[in-house]
């Protein structure tokens, strides 16, 4: 902080480099309109994206994992649309859906997807088939069963590491969403505004808030999953 402080008064223009105590100048004059505004709104289309990736990921994966005539056929169409980038589709997101929250969810959706649907996937396909033989051995003969008592457990740590990427891909494009002007507030619509009223300290402002929330996010994420849902996996790192 004290570099950061150091070299904005070297460079000596807040356009090009505002210093640490305007960005916490900034923060004390918006606080209040980040938690009852901006948050929420950017928390609504985070929570749409990522929850409509999860419905769409997670049973794709797992049935592209599981039957290889599915993957043999959902695996070029999968493979043809990663590769394009979330704010290609910006247009057609306005177009299907508007200037809504919706449209903004879209975008970020289509950056969360594909992680999770690849780690889904991966996490399936490596299934060792010793574990497979072993369950039929013991009575689970279905398809279901197989997957439910033998494959999702087994899968879980890849498609836990799938959520994560895809969490962190998706509060990126949450910016990007929110740019287009979905709404009035949102912390990626407030850096585009207060970047056209040449207000930088605020710009700045609301990218360190953007990165502690995605930390406190990440962090909040990892304890629930690694520390809660996939302890037993504690014996293999140590």
């Amino acid at each position: 902080m004290a570099i950061w402080q150091l070299a904005a008064f070297l460079v000596d223009d807040s356009l090009t480099l505002p210093g640490f105590i305007q960005v916490v100048q900034a923060f004390l004059e918006n606080w209040s309109s980040i938690i009852s505004e901006d948050l929420p709104v950017s928390s609504l289309h985070f929570s749409i994206g990522l929850g409509a990736g999860l419905l769409v990921a997670l049973p794709a994966g797992m049935i592209m994992g599981w039957f290889k005539v599915a993957d043999s056929i959902m695996d070029p169409i999968v493979e043809l649309l990663r590769p394009i980038p979330p704010l290609a589709w910006i247009p057609f997101a306005i177009i299907w859906f508007g200037i809504t929250n919706s449209a903004a969810g879209f975008i970020i959706f289509i950056g969360a997807v594909f992680p999770i649907l690849i780690n889904t996937y991966a996490g399936f396909k490596g299934l060792p088939r010793v574990y497979v033989e072993s369950a039929k051995v013991l009575g689970a003969t279905r398809d279901i069963d197989l997957i439910r008592y033998v494959a999702l457990p087994q899968a879980l740590p890849s498609i836990a590491a799938g959520i994560r990427i895809a969490m962190g891909i998706a509060w990126m494009c949450l910016v990007a969403a929110e740019m287009f002007g979905v709404s009035k507030n949102g912390l990626g619509f407030k850096i585009w505004d207060s970047y056209g009223h040449y207000r930088m300290d605020e710009v700045f402002m609301y990218m360190i808030v953007l990165g502690l929330l995605g930390l406190a996010i990440d962090r909040t994420f990892r304890y629930v999953v690694e520390e809660r849902l996939l302890k037993w996996r504690a014996g293999l790192t140590q």
